[in-house]
């Protein structure tokens, strides 16, 4: 590794191997939205509501302290966020994102030496060394400094982009790099240079993603666990080849059904889920998922199911994998080889 880019003083693992580098606690975010009515609070869109609740974006913007959360507990490294131990400008120093639109996240009166090297300079970074940092991060993620490092972002494409605005969250070293559907917007040329890029630039600065997406073939492809979230709730939970190979949720099921096959034994014939989304506003009680699911019954419009894994072998949260959730078709413990398709 470069010096410009060597393991700075933060960088430290604290919490040791055993304690996960970040852990969101109960976080709670609710958005309330203006009644007709003057000075009265129509409702709010749970966003995010407690242990089992999560929005995409918004999760990772509650990660990135971007959007203050209303309860809850955000640790890093052992240490709570916005506490002495670890102030938030120290926090945000080891917290980079990535955002989708690649064109809205760069300064368009910067060059992209400037839009790189700036972050490192209010941070203290001598703008010299800012600047060698700016150009060794463009070449590293494929960016000839000679020819790109004067240009402004209208002079690149969107996958240039992307590769600048990669550069500027790796110009801090952080240690996580959150990543909200950074390579949806990309043709697919350019997404598999990108997510190439990606892994190569985790394995060499020993880096932690949060990798928000809804491509399940670059989920499977980049990551080695995954979350699978509906109606701003997580439904299931695991390493990514369990979660593949084993679906446990009615959703995640439908979800990888969903997947178009190149085996002609393999044809989806008809639309693995029907219907659209509740509500946030007004979500349905009980199990959110039971309007859509093929296998709800009574008592999943009135009980709301938690995380479990007995039956599953990983987190799900559905009454049929509840060992007393009630259900007349209780989940057997997936198996190896089990089709993603089964509904």
């Amino acid at each position: 590794m470069s010096d410009l880019l060597s393991a700075p003083a933060h960088a430290q693992d604290i919490g040791g191997p055993a304690q996960p580098l970040v852990i969101a606690r109960d976080l709670v975010k609710h958005f309330p939205f203006k009644s007709a009515i003057p000075f009265r609070k129509a409702g709010e869109v749970r966003a995010v509501d407690g242990e089992s609740g999560c929005g995409k974006s918004t999760t990772a913007r509650l990660l990135m302290q971007l959007t203050a959360h209303d309860s809850g507990e955000l640790i890093f490294d052992a240490q709570g966020v916005g506490s002495p131990q670890l102030p938030m400008k120290a926090f945000r120093s080891q917290v980079q994102m990535v955002f989708q639109d690649s064109y809205s996240s760069l300064n368009p009166r910067l060059t992209i030496e400037e839009s790189i090297a700036f972050t490192p300079r209010v941070h203290g970074v001598p703008a010299r060394e800012a600047t060698e940092r700016a150009r060794y991060l463009l070449e590293r993620v494929g960016l000839e400094p000679a020819r790109f490092a004067g240009r402004y972002p209208h002079e690149l494409s969107g996958g240039q982009r992307q590769r600048v605005n990669i550069a500027r969250a790796l110009s801090l070293r952080p240690r996580l790099v959150i990543l909200d559907e950074a390579v949806s917007a990309l043709d697919k040329s350019v997404e598999a240079q990108v997510l190439n890029l990606l892994l190569d630039l985790k394995a060499e600065f020993d880096l932690t993603y949060v990798f928000i997406s809804h491509d399940l073939n670059v989920i499977r492809y980049l990551c080695d666990r995954v979350m699978v979230m509906y109606l701003g709730k997580v439904v299931e939970i695991g390493d990514t080849e369990s979660i593949y190979a084993n679906p446990a949720h009615p959703y995640t099921r439908a979800l990888l059904a969903s997947m178009p096959s190149m085996d002609p034994d393999h044809r989806t014939l008809a639309a693995p889920l029907a219907g659209d989304p509740p509500n946030p506003i007004n979500p349905p009680s009980g199990c959110s998922f039971h309007p859509r699911c093929a296998r709800a019954e009574p008592v999943c419009e009135r009980r709301t199911p938690v995380l479990a894994d007995e039956l599953a072998g990983h987190p799900v949260s559905c009454l049929m994998a509840m060992p007393d959730g009630g259900h007349s078709l209780p989940l057997r413990r997936m198996t190896p080889g089990l089709h993603a398709a089964t509904p």
